[in-house]
């Protein structure tokens, strides 16, 4: 049985191989990081009896694992899968007219060169993207602007010096691995970018034809994971700017516990401090070496005050609140079952509607629709 602090569970959705959620009103979009890929949309109108919709299809080769929609459009990416598949395709952004949720409307497709988009943030005019771009080693931050969705144009992009090799700059990690960008997220006129094992940068995009980094930090290399999402708390806490940082549990550059979820004071934005860390309770018990898909994963995009949940890979769902931002406590759980066949529970993302309900992504059982009392 599933274990539970303060939630209940409404509903299941069956749709294994599940990326990424998210939620326009009271239809739920969900992206598909595995076979078969493509985007299944979902009425969650009644979110005890959910309803399929349809699906959009990807070829094999290529997936769309994430998925954010505004204003009547959905954005999903296309990036590279495995070897296999058709290599026209390509990579880049599919870009779809949802006015009609059960009947999604392809109205352009942006290309970029190389394996894809991997992640990116869009506030309904502005996509805040992270693709490999020609002439450049690994995924860097971009910004588009969808005023005209057919017609996407680029505003501005940025990198850390020494991705740019068809620009002639010097490559300065052969003893490091590639720099990749992996999650913009705005705030105002900041962008909050997470770099994989390059760790984060905060991005002044006043300007946006001319991002500028403000500050950066990097962990790795004293805990060996990646820098998955940097999520900026809007209001102070405590009198401090307070950003969330969580560390994915995968792709560990040397053996090592799992994989837990920082926050920073950036009241000073020139130098970004850790003033804590949460772990769930029994995940790390000795600080050994253990496999990965254990820990962290990611914190819900979209939280209420300084209630904020999380999918922590095998641990589900957690519910942190962060009001003290030096002593972040968990509230309210929702610990799924695995699947069967399956060791452990695989919780990769969650997001939030205006009801208050939350929708938690397993990349092997699928969708839970959870209530919670703390929100």
């Amino acid at each position: 049985m599933a274990r539970t602090k303060n939630t209940k569970h409404l509903a299941h959705i069956d749709c294994p191989g599940g990326g990424q959620v998210w939620v326009e009103g009271t239809t739920l979009y969900i992206g598909h990081m595995r076979q078969p890929t493509g985007t299944t949309i979902v009425d969650v109108a009644d979110p005890v009896r959910p309803k399929i919709l349809t699906k959009v299809e990807l070829p094999a080769g290529w997936h769309s694992h994430k998925v954010r929609v505004a204003n009547d459009i959905m954005i999903v990416n296309h990036e590279r899968q495995g070897t296999d598949g058709v290599a026209e395709f390509g990579g880049g952004l599919g870009i779809y007219d949802v006015s009609k949720p059960a009947e999604p409307k392809l109205i352009t497709k942006w290309r970029t060169h190389g394996k894809g988009v991997h992640r990116y943030d869009f506030d309904g005019r502005y996509a805040y993207i992270s693709p490999t771009a020609e002439g450049y080693i690994g995924n860097i931050a971009m910004i588009l602007d969808l005023e005209d969705p057919a017609k996407p144009e680029e505003v501005g992009r940025w990198w850390i010096p020494g991705q740019w090799k068809a620009g002639g700059e010097e490559y300065p990690w052969d003893n490091w691995t590639p720099p990749r960008c992996h999650h913009p997220l705005r705030v105002g006129d900041r962008l909050y970018v997470s770099y994989w094992h390059h760790g984060f940068y905060i991005l002044d995009i006043a300007d946006m034809s001319k991002p500028k980094a403000i500050a950066g930090v990097n962990t790795s290399p004293t805990f060996p994971h990646p820098t998955h999402t940097c999520l900026a708390i809007p209001e102070p806490l405590k009198g401090r700017k307070v950003m969330v940082v969580a560390d994915e549990d995968v792709a560990k550059l040397w053996p090592a516990a799992p994989a837990f979820t920082w926050i920073y004071d950036i009241t000073n934005e020139h130098l970004p401090i850790p003033i804590s860390t949460f772990q769930v309770e029994g995940v790390d018990p000795d600080g050994a070496p253990q496999p990965p898909m254990r820990g962290c994963h990611q914190p819900s995009e979209r939280f209420k005050g300084t209630i904020i949940p999380f999918a922590w890979f095998a641990k589900g769902l957690r519910i942190l609140d962060i009001a003290d931002p030096f002593a972040p406590k968990e509230i309210a759980f929702f610990e799924p079952d695995p699947p069967e066949g399956f060791d452990l529970a695989s919780s990769n993302d969650v997001t939030m509607d205006k009801r208050g309900l939350l929708y938690l992504i397993d990349r092997q059982r699928g969708v839970d629709i959870v209530e919670t009392s703390v929100l």
